[in-house]
């Protein structure tokens, strides 16, 4: 059991007990959370923090939740939502300095408006800046970390500076994953704000016709296997439009799952599986996933990372 009222001496953000998830994800999927958090500064997240671990209470961290799948039943613990207290961006003398919480579309805006050339490649990955850092977001070549010089998280309770090095950043994943990431500094080429506009404009127009942007999603589902795209495997083995239940693999982009008729976790977890099987049976390719699981049993986790047989 949490003591609620230990916690309200110690965190002065919003408390909410038995809050809906679906609502924080892109995906449109999920049960409620025991306990749903929202930091106001970087100290309640230290204190929370400390908190939850001294009590065993399990926890995670959601943002605009672009690449999560919350499990039907939702999370039996704490979900600590930065979205509200930490959205903000400014330049500190030649750096630009974001916070975790903002979305990246409102990211991509402010370098463009400041004339920082390389944030335009997000324009259009939906989300919050802190998960786009965990995982090491990226697009057409290039990686958000590529503009990093150091991060600023909560580790055991303490806040942190953590160096670009220290991240361990990688494709599509980082180091960084059992901290809490409250921001992030960035060093940008100057560029000419009229051409990044453009540049924003066509990444926009490209993803928008080549992903399934009408329905609800959670992003890309596998990382690319070396050697080819998650997509290409996937559509060569004529899944477009394969169904679970609600849940549907895109006939845009095979590499999107999409929630097309009141879809619930179930459906994507039974799509994926059939998914990763299909594709190791007939390429001989084992399919990474990519999306968050939030609050599934230990063995289905296992099942959608697990090892494959023919």
């Amino acid at each position: 059991m949490i003591d609620i009222d230990a916690l309200r001496k110690i965190f002065r953000g919003r408390i909410a007990l038995n809050e809906p998830l679906g609502k924080f994800s892109t995906f449109r999927i999920g049960g409620p959370a025991d306990i749903y958090l929202e930091p106001t500064d970087a100290v309640d997240v230290a204190q929370v923090q400390t908190f939850l671990r001294a009590n065993a209470i399990p926890f995670v961290v959601l943002g605009n939740g672009s690449n999560v799948l919350i499990a039907d039943a939702g999370y039996r613990g704490a979900v600590v939502n930065l979205e509200f207290g930490f959205g903000r961006v400014w330049k500190e003398n030649d750096e630009v300095v974001a916070g975790a919480g903002i979305r990246l579309a409102q990211f991509v805006d402010y370098c463009i408006q400041e004339s920082f050339k390389g944030a335009e490649m997000l324009a259009g990955i939906p989300g919050t800046l802190g998960g786009a850092v965990i995982m090491n977001a990226g697009a057409y070549g290039g990686e958000i970390s590529d503009f990093i010089t150091e991060i600023d998280a909560v580790q055991n309770g303490n806040i942190m500076r953590i160096t670009k090095r220290d991240a361990g950043f990688a494709y599509r994943t980082s180091q960084l994953g059992g901290d809490i990431v409250l921001g992030a500094r960035f060093k940008f080429a100057s560029g000419d704000s009229a051409e990044m506009k453009t540049i924003r404009r066509e990444t926009m127009l490209k993803r928008n016709a080549s992903q399934p942007v009408e329905y609800p999603n959670a992003g890309s589902i596998f990382k690319n296997p070396a050697g080819t795209y998650a997509a290409v495997a996937i559509q060569e083995c004529g899944l477009k439009g394969a169904r679970r239940g609600g849940a549907e693999v895109s006939e845009l982009h095979a590499n999107f799952i999409i929630n097309k008729n009141h879809a619930t976790a179930t459906d994507v977890i039974e799509l994926i599986q059939f998914i990763r099987q299909t594709v190791f049976e007939k390429k001989g390719i084992t399919l990474e996933l990519e999306v968050k699981l939030v609050g599934f049993d230990e063995s289905t986790v296992h099942s959608v990372h697990g090892s494959l047989s023919r």
